[in-house]
Order: C-alpha cells, then sequence, then structure tokens
C-alpha cells in the first residue's frame, strides 16, 4: 500500500525539478570543518563505508564529492577474461531476452526495444543475457567497463525520472524504459556487442560518462546521439560514468559476446567481480 501511495505522490510532483535541485544542494560546498561529521553521519544513515573512500574525508568539498569518490587502490579486483560487474549493486533481474522482451518484476516486463530507442537494434540481443543492477545510496557511485572492448555510441534518451526501488519496480509499467537513461553500445574485444544503460531515477542530479558531456537530467529533453569515429576503446575496469546518487544499471550481452552466468535476486554484487563468460573464455582475477 505504502508503495502505491509514493507512486502517486510522486505522479504529480515536478521530478526532475527536486532532482535537479537535489542536484544543486549536493553540489554545495561543505565548510571543511563540518565534511568528516557530514560524510560520516551520512555513512551512518545509509550504511556507506567512508573507510573504502581514496582521500581523507576533508578532501571531499561536496556531498557530490563525495558520493561519486574513487575508491582505494585494489579494494576491487578486477575478474580477468569474465564479464564483471560495472558496479556496486544488488541484483534486480536477470535472464534471457526472449522475443524481445526483459522482465522488470514478477509480473512485469517490459521491451527491449524501447529501452534501447531501437527496436532494429533490440533485434540483435535476441537469445543473449541481461541483468539490472540497483545502486542504493550506500553503494559506490561510479560505473565501470564490464569487458574489453570499443565504444561505438551513446544516445540520452530523455524520459520520466521514476525512483527505481522495489515500490517503482513493482508498480511503474515500463520503468526502465520510460525513465531517463543512457545507451552505451561496446562492441566486445572477442566480438559480439553489449549495451550498457545506466538508468536515471527520481533525486539522480545526474548521470555522468568520463568520455562525453552527454548526462541525464539535461534541460533540454532531447534525443543526443554520439557515434565514434573512431570508437573509443576501453578495458574491462575501466570508467565508464558515474551516478550522482544511487540508480540502476541495465546489462544485455548478444550471444556471441558472452553469456551473463545466473545470478540470484538480491544478492550483493561488488564491481569487478565475474558475473559471465565471454564467449570462448575462463575466467583467472587480475588485482
Amino acid at each position: 500500500m505504502f508503495g502505491r501511495l509514493l507512486i502517486l505522490l510522486l505522479s504529480v510532483l515536478p521530478k526532475h525539478a527536486l532532482s535537479r535541485g537535489a542536484g544543486w544542494l549536493a553540489s554545495c560546498t561543505v565548510p571543511v570543518g563540518w565534511r568528516g561529521a557530514v560524510y560520516r553521519g551520512y555513512s551512518r544513515i545509509f550504511g556507506a563505508r567512508p573507510d573504502e573512500a581514496e582521500l581523507p574525508l576533508e578532501q571531499y568539498p561536496t556531498l557530490n564529492a563525495f558520493f561519486t569518490r574513487a575508491l582505494k587502490p585494489g579494494l576491487r579486483p578486477i575478474a580477468a577474461h569474465a564479464i564483471v560487474s560495472p558496479v556496486d549493486a544488488a541484483v534486480g533481474a536477470y535472464g534471457t531476452v526472449e522475443a524481445g522482451t526483459l522482465v522488470q518484476a514478477k509480473g512485469r516486463t517490459y521491451a527491449l526495444g524501447a529501452l534501447l530507442g531501437d527496436p532494429q537494434l533490440a533485434a540483435a540481443f535476441e537469445g543473449g543475457t541481461y541483468t539490472t543492477l540497483y545502486l542504493a545510496p550506500k553503494d559506490y557511485h561510479r560505473i565501470h567497463v564490464p569487458m574489453s572492448g570499443t565504444v561505438s555510441s551513446a544516445t540520452y534518451v530523455p524520459g520520466e525520472l521514476w525512483p527505481v526501488n522495489v515500490a517503482a519496480v513493482t508498480h511503474v509499467a515500463d520503468l526502465f524504459a520510460v525513465n531517463e537513461r543512457i545507451v552505451v553500445l561496446l562492441d566486445a574485444e572477442q566480438g559480439g556487442r553489449m549495451a550498457i544503460v545506466p538508468v536515471g531515477a527520481t533525486m539522480v542530479g545526474m548521470t555522468r560518462l568520463v568520455f562525453d558531456d552527454l548526462h541525464t537530467n539535461a534541460r533540454r529533453r532531447e534525443v543526443h546521439r554520439r557515434h565514434y569515429d573512431p570508437a573509443i576503446a576501453l578495458r574491462a575496469g575501466d570508467q565508464l560514468g558515474h551516478f550522482e546518487f544511487g540508480s540502476t544499471v541495465v546489462l544485455v550481452c548478444t550471444p556471441d559476446a558472452g553469456v551473463i552466468e545466473p545470478l540470484t535476486l538480491g544478492a550483493t554484487v561488488r564491481m569487478g567481480q565475474r558475473i559471465g563468460a565471454l564467449a570462448g573464455g575462463a575466467a583467472t582475477l587480475r588485482t
């Protein structure tokens, strides 16, 4: 009941304005003397791990800088010769693309073509595997590359900014295909392709890429497509972008790129952890 009421309330609120306001507030400078207490307080409330931060807390000038902090070197080893998790997250969904459809939640599905903004592109992923990874406010907010390859394009798709928590996933139809998102296409080193789709949400100030100025919650809410020539070469574990608060990443893999292995719903994964097998690959651990 509470979930339905929350969605009903959000349906009449200006979600984009609220999210931009949250982004502005998170970008305000915190006085140096307050920073340790503010960030430790945030961490206690949400369960974050400030001890994993690369820098002393006093060196993060804003809450947003703390949200998007790098980790101490070596904390997230990258599994070699494998598809790896791009984020610290909880598994929200896992499955095989069947008839162009992905599962959102029990009893709810949505079209891959709608998620990608291109039904023709979606056809190449038929029979491939996918997973949905949900980042909570406690999580490390950077997004990394799940497999080595080249980024050929990225597309900003404007839309709604519903939350992506359990209540929204359960009650909002086609949630990931109607929310703002960036569709990144990675041509895998071993062949095949992966779609990496960071999805915006309520109170997420921005979702940004490291190699382009594309971002969600743009004031000009229109589709922006980027095609890269030459394509951008990236290795598994390289940074792809970040969320300015928690949100969701959807990964979809063509059958000839590899297989995302069965994942338990609700299970926690860490960035760099093996979550699948590359085409013809076996996993070892790279540190």
